[in-house]
């Protein structure tokens, strides 16, 4: 019988938290020679990232390559017109922050810095634990299901990465009607493509 996702959330963050200082630094830097191996933004120029919170991994190290080599870097804004929903805001060195309602920084909106989802190129979703097959746990607000449900259809999609710790690795993971599975999961050893 599965665990109840609750009780996997606690248990996997707790593992994520667990990890040193050093250890989360050399991951960021493990998962960043993982995608420069695979390849995983050659393509790429519209870059869809996050800015880790509760022993999340890092982004930060693959922003530095994106700006590096000219690729452009977004971050995900709650949305204020929409409840429980992201928007992607243009992020670069000077952008200016602030924290929203879960204390988690994010770029001031504004509608010019604004990337519509299908003109994203990729977009690397935090999560809280993945599975052999590529099924992904999130922290449970379903805030990047619903905003990429709205996308389900649309000819031009971004590819979708789920990004952890090699430690965040579940046997086996239940899914919901509602969850949208990713394209691949992204750790700093190995790429799981789905």
């Amino acid at each position: 019988m599965l665990e109840n996702k609750s009780h996997l959330r606690k248990q996997f963050r707790q593992l994520r938290r667990n990890l040193s200082a050093e250890q989360q630094k050399l991951a960021s830097r493990d998962a960043l020679q993982t995608v420069i191996k695979y390849q995983i933004l050659e393509q790429a120029n519209h870059i869809a990232l996050y800015l880790d919170q509760d022993g999340e991994l890092s982004c930060t190290d693959i922003i530095d390559w994106c700006w590096q080599n000219g690729k452009t870097t977004y971050l995900p804004v709650l949305d204020p017109s929409r409840e429980n929903y992201l928007i992607f805001i243009r992020y670069a060195a000077d952008t200016k922050m602030r924290k929203n309602r879960f204390n988690i920084p994010e770029p001031v909106i504004s509608s010019s810095q604004v990337k519509a989802v299908p003109q994203l190129d990729c977009i690397f979703l935090p999560l809280v634990a993945f599975d052999e097959t590529g099924n992904r746990l999130g922290m449970g607000g379903g805030f990047y299901d619903r905003t990429l449900a709205e996308i389900t259809s649309s000819p031009v999609k971004p590819q979708l990465i789920g990004y952890a710790h090699d430690c965040q690795q579940a046997s086996n993971l239940s899914t919901e009607s509602w969850d949208i599975p990713v394209h691949k999961i992204v750790t700093p050893s190995r790429v799981i493509s789905t």
